[in-house]
Parts: C-alpha cells; structure tokens; sequence
C-alpha cells in the first residue's frame, strides 16, 4: 500500500473537517490539525483556502459518482428503482456521515458570496450532472412504460434535485432523516404514480 502523502492527508482529513463545519468555518489551522501535518503544508499543495475548496468538492462528488454508478445509472435496475435507490443512498450517506454535517454541496450553496467563483462555478456543474442523471433515469422510466409520455422529465429531474436538497437541509437541522422518508413516500405516491 502506498503511503498517504501531506497532500492526501490534508483533502482526506479536511474533507471530514470542511463536511463537519463548512469551509468558511474550517480554518486552515484545523484542516492541518486534523490531518496531522505542518502548517506550511497547506500552502505548499493549495494556492488558496478557495481553490483547497474546489478539490474537497472534487473528492466529494467521488462519493456521488460512486452512488450515480450504483443507482440512477445503474441500468441492472429498473428506472424508478434506480431513483428509488438513489433516494435511499442519499439517506444512508446522511446516517452514515452525520445527519447533523448535511450535504457538502447544500453547505456550500448557502456559504457562497461574490468572491468564490470558482466553487460556485463547480458546484453548478455537479447541480448539472446531477440533474442530467435524474433526467435520464426518468426518461428511461417513460420508454420502460412507468410514466407517461408526456411526462416532464427535465422540469420534474430539477424538481427533484431541489426537493432532495431541501428534505437533507431539513434532516440536517432536525438532525433526522424523516424528511427525506417524507419527500420519497411524497415523490412516487403523488408525482409519479
């Protein structure tokens, strides 16, 4: 096994920092704290806190590639099954990263001000993707006969990314995920029934 360098101990550990208390609320001192490193490190692999931002969202969408893989674009399943699974694994991701710590991208969208446009610019991107997945899923729903034909599948896949945004803020904030139990049954009683 490869040992961690500096480089990886700061994103592996400051991912878990940045997650638990925002990246305006992480300081660089408790990232290298966390990660057990010299405090010079984080200037030596990042050129700014901003751009430390940038890369944390890219190994977190690592995780999100990795649940897309498994459930929305998992064509083993069928279609409303896969967001189904979807819906779970975010649920699951939650229990298990701390209902509390939220979604690092909701945490991020609420952080952001005028001076952080390269993560706004990432964040809008890993929106888009997810987007495009929750579309695709819905598509292949209609051409398996689960939903109609003229089912807004575009306008319903963002409908669904915000509502799932907002059922994680507000399982974060009660620090439980009946919330999101409560946009699912919601979801595929009324929506796409």
């Amino acid at each position: 096994m490869q040992k961690q360098t500096n480089r990886d101990k700061l994103l592996a550990n400051g991912l878990r920092v940045v997650h638990r208390q925002g990246l305006a609320g992480a300081s660089v001192r408790d990232i290298v704290e966390a990660a057990g490193v010299p405090q010079g490190s984080f200037s030596n692999h990042f050129a700014s806190k901003e751009a430390f931002g940038v890369e944390i969202l890219d190994l977190y969408f690592g995780f999100t590639k990795k649940v897309l893989a498994e459930t929305l674009n998992n064509e083993d399943l069928k279609p409303l099954k896969r967001l189904e699974a979807y819906i779970d694994a975010n649920r699951a991701f939650l229990e298990q990263w701390g209902v509390e710590n939220g979604c690092l991208y909701g945490t991020y969208a609420a952080e952001i001000t005028g001076h952080d446009e390269p993560i706004r610019r990432r964040l809008v991107e890993i929106f888009n993707t997810l987007q495009d997945s929750l579309a695709a899923c819905l598509k292949a729903a209609v051409k398996a006969g689960e939903l109609p034909r003229d089912f807004k599948c575009n306008e319903v896949g963002d409908f669904i990314l915000s509502s799932l945004q907002g059922a994680i803020l507000l399982s974060k904030g009660k620090r439980d995920t009946s919330p999101i139990t409560k946009f699912k049954r919601v979801i595929f009683a009324s929506i796409l029934r």
